[in-house]
């Protein structure tokens, strides 16, 4: 039948009303692709394995820089039109959000030193201000609660922890962890809300054990940790949402596979110019 078609149908009718070039149409007559086709039925494989090796994450700007790495030159128009016409989407909805911040308590709230105003640009060096919050994940119908800390510098996740309670053991861990990592003389500024954990007395005295200056958001302002709630909601659109599992072992599992093995040495940054946290700051080391 198609090949019934191609001979049948003239040229002249598909130039008017489908675009179609004379070379085009003699290729298509002959059932052979024409070098165009054959240059972009490539790019989409390529489109289509870096989409799924970013677990279906990647949307066109990421796909568009990722393919200009491996010097196929294209515009980001030409990858959003073909991801569309091969039916990749990386958007997903949003789910249902609780309340993990407690900001009703007596203890004492330190100053603002870390502002997301553009006078006061971001770090220009390593672990010189740290941000941390805590989050929910659910399995089944219950919750295990991730506290992370993030090196403004390069976004990089350097501390995390998780629990099955929001005591303020949870992000001493997770600040634990992250100062294993850094040299014993830095000067730290860590900036969180005003939660009860970030608040607490043991949470204080970490700090100054530590000489580390905290620093909180104003009361109800989430734009103050906006780094960290950006975060959370890449790790919950990009990971979280698009697996299954029904034990806290495998959503461990899955936390520790986003950020150790994804998000840190691979995932692309459209604010470190399409580095992933870790190449950004290999790259500046060595400049």
């Amino acid at each position: 039948m198609i090949d019934y078609l191609r001979s049948k149908i003239p040229i002249r009718f598909l130039s008017q009303y489908f675009s179609v070039s004379p070379s085009s149409y003699y290729h298509w007559r002959k059932g052979v692709q024409s070098p165009r086709m054959k240059s972009k039925s490539l790019i989409c494989e390529q489109i289509k394995k870096i989409f799924n090796d970013s677990k279906e994450t990647y949307g066109s700007p990421r796909i568009y820089q990722e393919l200009l790495s491996k010097g196929i030159p294209i515009s980001e128009n030409t990858v959003a039109k073909y991801m569309k016409e091969l039916g990749l989407d990386a958007r997903l909805k949003k789910k249902f959000k609780i309340q993990t911040t407690d900001s009703d308590h007596s203890y004492p709230i330190a100053p603002r030193l870390f502002k997301v105003e553009e006078e006061n640009p971001l770090p220009s060096r390593p672990n010189e201000i740290l941000a941390g919050d805590i989050t929910y994940l659910r399995y089944g119908n219950k919750f295990l609660y991730l506290a992370v800390v993030l090196d403004l510098y390069n976004r990089e996740v350097i501390g995390w922890s998780m629990g099955e309670t929001l005591e303020t053991s949870l992000v001493l861990k997770a600040l634990g962890s992250a100062m294993l990592k850094m040299g014993p003389d830095v000067e730290v500024i860590f900036h969180s809300d005003r939660g009860s954990q970030y608040a607490s007395e043991a949470y204080r005295n970490f700090l100054k054990n530590k000489e580390i200056r905290p620093s909180m958001s104003r009361k109800g302002n989430c734009y103050d940790n906006s780094y960290v709630e950006s975060w959370f909601s890449s790790l919950k659109k990009e990971w979280i949402y698009r697996h299954q599992f029904s034990t806290k072992e495998e959503l461990r599992g899955l936390v520790f596979e986003y950020i150790e093995t994804w998000y840190n040495p691979k995932r692309k940054h459209s604010s470190l110019g399409y580095l992933s946290p870790r190449e950004y700051k290999a790259k500046q080391i060595i400049a």
